[in-house]
């Protein structure tokens, strides 16, 4: 039963698109029997997170006003990469690209969805070490905000509903267990 889909699509039509995403309009059977649409948005890269870690335990966080929430945001560097592409090389361009930092060791600590019930958006998340200080480039659409501080900080800004960004949670969560268990 788990792998058995219960939808039945009649028809499916394409509503809009762009560089990033798809937006299609499913009608469809619900599991149920009932007559029904369903939205999906088809996201066109992998969703990209790093968690830059020093050996003193420090981090990096990433602030910039996020238009969908309306709101600020404190995240860890975040990204795109091209479907086809390594996550792992999107990772390197985008910790250098938003932070300036070049890490010579790298762990993939997570693969999530991120909306799985209106999207097909994947993440990828590593946590960086050995880490240089460069220059950062970030893209024209970003103004970025760059934090450095204890991880434990970052911890209590999870846990205190300061950070509120779905990768960046599940980031810093997954290291704190990591690094309690000594697996980092």
């Amino acid at each position: 039963m788990e792998n058995t889909n219960p939808w039945k699509t009649i028809e499916s039509n394409k509503i809009y698109e762009n560089n990033w995403i798809g937006l299609t309009e499913h009608q469809v059977i619900n599991p149920s029997g009932g007559k029904g649409i369903y939205g999906e948005v088809h996201f066109k890269n992998i969703a990209i997170g790093i968690l830059p870690l020093d050996n003193e335990l420090n981090t990096w966080l990433v602030g910039q006003y996020r238009f969908p929430i309306k709101a600020y945001s404190w995240e860890i560097p975040e990204g795109g990469g091209a479907l086809s592409a390594d996550p792992l090389d999107g990772a390197k361009r985008e910790l250098i690209e938003e932070t300036g930092l070049i890490a010579t060791d790298w762990i993939e600590i997570q693969r999530m969805h991120l909306s799985n019930s209106v999207s097909d958006e994947l993440a990828v998340i590593y946590v960086a070490k050995g880490l240089t200080q460069g220059a950062s480039s970030p893209e024209e659409t970003e103004q970025l905000v760059i934090k450095k501080l204890p991880f434990n900080d970052a911890y209590q800004m999870v846990i205190n509903g300061e950070i509120t960004d779905s990768m960046s949670v599940a980031a810093i969560l997954k290291t704190k267990i990591l690094l309690q268990e000594g697996h980092l």
